[in-house]
């Protein structure tokens, strides 16, 4: 089973970690996934042998996105992105900023965030501390899921 508790990740990571194994981490809430989303999760899993994807609960998401968001809930959004190949863990988070809990708990050796969040993005300093880098992903064309809901909401 790729869907994971944090304590049972941790575990893996550190088993995984003993045998010399590259971990790559990146969040997000991958609601409406699109190809931008799967474009990301392409690019990180070349970064190394192991993908951790840090997953918004539907609780993190609402205080994010706001009323009305998720569109897929979190169990949902969990199985979909673990029936992807380039996916090797999922983990799912509470807090509203997710991507510096989870460089803390798995302590990647890659972290990968959109380029638009630039090398200063918020899990930089969490990153740096664990020892590992930052791999910026251009932006996939022009696909967000705002976008998406806009669309929709004008058909």
């Amino acid at each position: 089973m790729k869907i994971k508790t944090h304590s049972e990740i941790e575990e893996r990571i550190c088993d995984l970690k003993e045998q010399g194994k590259k971990i790559v981490g990146v969040t997000g809430t991958f609601d409406l996934f699109h190809e931008g989303h799967l474009e990301i999760l392409i690019q990180a899993k070349t970064q190394g042998d192991y993908l951790v994807v840090g997953l918004n609960s539907d609780k993190s998401v609402e205080l994010y996105k706001g009323n009305g968001r998720p569109i897929i809930k979190e169990k949902s959004r969990a199985r979909i992105l673990s029936a992807l190949e380039c996916v090797d863990y999922v983990v799912l988070f509470d807090t509203l900023e997710i991507s510096i809990p989870l460089v803390n708990l798995i302590k990647p050796d890659v972290y990968v965030e959109g380029s638009e969040y630039g090398e200063n993005c918020i899990a930089a300093e969490a990153l740096k501390k664990c020892g590992g880098r930052l791999y910026l992903v251009d932006k996939f064309e022009d696909i967000s899921t705002s976008g998406l809901i806009k669309k929709i909401k004008r058909l």
